[in-house]
């Protein structure tokens, strides 16, 4: 298809494709003139995952950069691949000094080495993790992250990597994984807030 047509059927509009493939964003099409150039559905995924990671994860075009890198490489494995992404994602955060961090980052450490996760060691959700537990502490808050951690896996993960086609481009899993991770987590936050309210109801209702 011509650029046009790209255009067209991907809802982006051509100054912004080419923005994209002067960016290096997006793979150049099959060159079949000197100003003719032809595309296919590659570039309608990579387009799609662009978008996606644009305007549902907010990420920078430094930050598309590293994910779509890494979804073009093929010796990575597609872990390390979503990885990628996951880190992308991630709210960065600052190791604080004091001993405080030290023992939230020592806590996340241990916790994940007792669960058998396979997160890496430099992954940011550490930080983020630590983070929230110095807050906690801070703020007298009863700090008990198993049960938590348990529902995460087996109530969200899993169902999650269920949906994403591992067998499928690179890159549409890397789409897939990104649209879950943000809008599914929008959406887990908010029915949490609201079985809080329902659960709340049940336990001080006067009727009960």
């Amino acid at each position: 298809m011509r650029i046009s047509e790209l255009s067209v059927r991907s809802g982006v509009a051509i100054p912004t494709i080419k923005y994209y493939l002067r960016e290096g964003l997006l793979h150049q099409g099959e060159q079949i003139a000197a100003t003719r150039a032809e595309y296919d559905d590659s570039h309608l995924r990579r387009l799609r995952l662009i978008r996606a990671l644009l305007d549902v994860g907010r990420l920078s075009v430094a930050s598309i950069k590293k994910v779509v890198t890494a979804v073009d490489d093929p010796s990575l494995p597609m872990h390390v691949t979503l990885g990628t992404a996951h880190d992308a994602l991630s709210v960065p955060v600052e190791p604080e000094p004091g001993d405080e961090w030290r023992t939230a980052r020592a806590q996340v450490d241990a916790l994940l080495d007792d669960l058998g996760w396979e997160v890496a060691p430099d992954a940011p959700t550490r930080d983020e993790l630590a983070h929230s537990l110095v807050r906690m502490r801070q703020l007298g808050l009863r700090i008990d992250l198993a049960p938590y951690a348990e529902a995460a896996r087996r109530l969200v993960a899993e169902v999650e990597m269920d949906t994403i086609p591992f067998d499928g481009p690179r890159d549409a899993a890397v789409e897939a994984m990104v649209l879950g991770t943000v809008l599914y987590g929008r959406a887990l936050d908010t029915l949490r807030r609201m079985a809080q309210e329902a659960e709340s109801a049940l336990r001080v209702s006067p009727a009960r």
